[in-house]
This record gives structure tokens, sequence and C-alpha cells, in this order.
């Protein structure tokens, strides 16, 4: 699953359900991959009205990640 998303914060999100992966790309350009989410919490960040206070919220060093180059 690709979305580009409505947020100050971020351009896009990717999630495979096969090994939980989240790939994020923020408007800076950088992109950074999450291990191991749950699917209710990147369900929880496509429906947020605010994808930056979700992602502070609950993403946020909760997960372990890798900055992709």
């Amino acid at each position: 699953m690709h979305s580009l998303v409505d947020s100050s914060l971020l351009t896009s999100v990717a999630y495979s359900t096969d090994d939980q992966t989240l790939d994020l790309k923020f408007r800076s350009g950088i992109a950074y991959r999450y291990f191991d989410v749950p699917t209710t919490v990147v369900d929880g960040l496509l429906a947020a009205e605010s994808k930056g206070t979700y992602f502070n919220r609950y993403l946020r060093d909760r997960f372990h990640y890798q900055k992709q180059s």
C-alpha cells in the first residue's frame, strides 16, 4: 500500500502488511523505514486529521527505524 498524503510533515506513506514495515517520506526529503508497526497504527495515521501530531504521539520514538538513502 502506498499513499500520497496531505500533510505539512509527510509527503507519502507506504506500508507492507507482509513484514509490517512502514516507509514515511517527509517534506524535508528524508525517508525512514519503521519496523514492526501494527496495521492499526498505520490506519490511524492515514485517518488522522493531523498526520504530524499522530506521528509524534504514536510513531516517533516508539518503533525501531532506519534512515533510507
